[in-house]
């Protein structure tokens, strides 16, 4: 971070992109890769990390004036409160572990949110040393990569460096020239992967810490760092949260946003089936494992666990609605 960047013209919109923010308070990185403090303009104004923003300088700080158009927005939502956690991505990585047990529930939340957004999914299963957890963990992520999930496996603390090394290279090649989100709760390596990643990034979280005053861990916040010298491809590590709010959705379209129900919609007796009781349902037809077009069907795509999901899913979507 240039600790004396060089000040535009007074009044001349720079561009720039936002790599961490803290209340009211961001760093917005312009093209030549300095940095400066910036601060939205208007209450309504906010900005995420990722957004591309043009700014101006007002002495040694800025002012940002506009927000470009986003390509996207993750974010989730409960009855309280929206939180935003990143635009303009290109994937999220989820990362879960053989111990502790993932809740599918969670992984479930996170995917239909970017479902609903555009944002493509990358799953790492960490710590593949341990079994028989690994091994029960793969299983349970079997209905994921049916319906077209990537799905990796990943060591972070291997005996031998070459072990840890292995994983690490496909990942990189998942992650290369692409803007990544690194989702992932707390005990599944999610610092140590960010850390392996970026060698740069816990000197780099003190001085963002610093710049925006927050005097708080970046666990706390949402920050952009960049992987390579060429500043094309990018990590950005977002903060835990114990639970996922889908409020944003609505109940009729939960079923699109989940690609293994999404393949079987069209085909119900009646145009707004809700899939959970109503006569002639292709989708619970599929959970069943009921004959389709006169062939018994060799294997559900639909899995017990992912029609249970859905089906609390849109009870608790469709209660919130009813007050």
């Amino acid at each position: 971070m240039s600790k004396h960047p060089a000040t535009p013209a007074a009044g001349a919109l720079q561009p720039g992109l936002v790599v961490a923010a803290f209340g009211r308070h961001c760093l917005v990185e312009s093209p030549d890769g300095t940095r400066r403090i910036c601060h939205p303009r208007g209450k309504k104004n906010a900005v995420v990390v990722g957004d591309r923003v043009a700014w101006q300088a007002t002495g040694d700080e800025g002012s940002i004036e506009r927000v470009e158009p986003r390509r996207n927005l993750f974010y989730r939502q409960d009855e309280m409160r929206t939180k935003s956690f990143a635009a303009n991505l290109d994937q999220i990585l989820v990362l879960i572990a053989a111990d502790p047990e993932f809740s599918e529930r969670q992984l479930a939340r996170s995917l239909i949110a970017a479902e609903a957004e555009g944002i493509p999914v990358l799953i790492v299963l960490n710590k593949s040393d341990l079994q028989p957890a690994f091994d029960q963990a793969w299983e349970r992520l079997e209905s994921y990569r049916r319906m077209g999930c990537e799905v990796l496996p990943l060591r972070l603390k291997g005996q031998t460096a070459a072990e840890t090394e292995r994983g690490l290279i496909e990942l990189e090649q998942h992650l290369a020239g692409k803007t990544t989100l690194v989702l992932g709760p707390s005990g599944v390596g999610k610092s140590t992967l960010v850390n392996r990643l970026v060698p740069h990034a816990k000197a780099l979280t003190g001085e963002i810490s610093r710049a925006l005053n927050s005097g708080k861990h970046t666990t706390t916040s949402t920050t952009w760092y960049w992987v390579d010298g060429t500043r094309s491809t990018a990590l950005i590590d977002s903060p835990g949260f114990q639970e996922f709010g889908l409020n944003h959705i609505e109940p009729m379209q939960l079923a699109h946003f989940m690609p293994d129900l999404r393949a079987t919609l069209g085909h119900c007796r009646f145009y707004n089936c809700t899939h959970l009781h109503e006569p002639g349902c292709a989708v619970r037809d599929q959970v069943m494992g009921v004959e389709d077009a006169g062939r018994a069907s060799k294997e559900k795509s639909i899995g017990d666990n992912r029609y249970r999901i859905y089906g609390e899913l849109f009870a608790e979507l469709s209660a919130r609605r009813s007050y």
